[in-house]
């Protein structure tokens, strides 16, 4: 391994052999497919969600609610004690308050929510990894955000605001940390066929009694998705592997799209 990255590109069966990685919300969806990304390449992944589950996703599972100063301070102890240190971590948890009736509506509550589990959950968590980090002089930090950040919906201007300072955060680490070999970038997935995007098809599915296929072409339309249609978790999983690989030894507080074009502005 070199100082500044923490893999060698040497194919991927064995491109992250040796690398610790923590994922979190790492146990279905895009977390799940970044966690098997990193197994199947030989990394040694803890998986970590606020609700335990029988079957993780790469057997090794921290449940903790990092929306919590403890819930964090919990995962990052016991992670570290399960991994003896972290390598690559890749913040993925968040949620999303839903306010049908747009920024009027939104409570205090709802911001500090979505602050909380979407911009304090990463700040806690790298804050309290990077000194293990520092120490060895390498590491890689990954955040994934969400195509919002730039094109906020009206009954998630909490969420869209806190991925955001998210994506601004992570470029004033980047530029931070960067002298003690430790990269960080930012992933910014569009419409991806995760559980929840399939519960919320469900929804529009049953409130307008359209059939699944209209109301999935609908909600691509809606979103604008040149390609024609959402992209898989692990589309999003091959990017996040190759930013923490070193293949892109030399990239840090950069920010990535996949979303199959639905970012209309360069």
């Amino acid at each position: 391994m070199t100082s500044a990255t923490v893999a060698s590109a040497s194919g991927p069966a064995g491109e992250f052999s040796g690398v610790r990685v923590l994922v979190t919300g790492g146990t279905k969806g895009i977390g799940a497919a970044v966690a098997l990304r990193f197994a199947e390449a030989g990394a040694d992944v803890v998986v970590a969600a606020r609700t335990p589950v029988d079957e993780p996703p790469t057997g090794r599972f921290v449940a903790a609610d990092i929306a919590t100063a403890d819930g964090t301070a919990t995962l990052a102890a016991q992670a570290t004690h399960m991994l003896g240190g972290v390598d690559v971590l890749i913040n993925n948890a968040g949620s999303q308050t839903h306010i049908p009736g747009g920024a009027l509506d939104a409570a205090d509550d709802d911001w500090y929510h979505d602050l909380d589990t979407n911009l304090m959950s990463a700040v806690r968590l790298d804050r309290a990894l990077l000194p293990g980090m520092i120490a060895q002089n390498r590491g890689v930090i990954i955040h994934i955000t969400s195509g919002q950040a730039r094109l906020p919906g009206a009954a998630s201007l909490p969420y869209a605001a806190a991925k955001a300072a998210t994506t601004v955060y992570s470029k004033g680490l980047a530029n931070e940390v960067g002298k003690h070999g430790i990269r960080v970038n930012t992933v910014v997935p569009g419409l991806i066929q995760t559980p929840a995007v399939t519960r919320r098809l469900d929804q529009i599915t049953a409130d307008s009694g359209q059939d699944a296929e209209t109301a999935r072409r609908q909600l691509i339309d809606r979103v604008g998705i040149p390609l024609g249609r959402p992209g898989r978790p692990a589309d999003v999983a091959e990017l996040v592997a190759f930013l923490a690989s070193d293949r892109a030894a030399f990239i840090t507080g950069s920010q990535y799209a996949v979303d199959g074009g639905s970012i209309p502005t360069v």
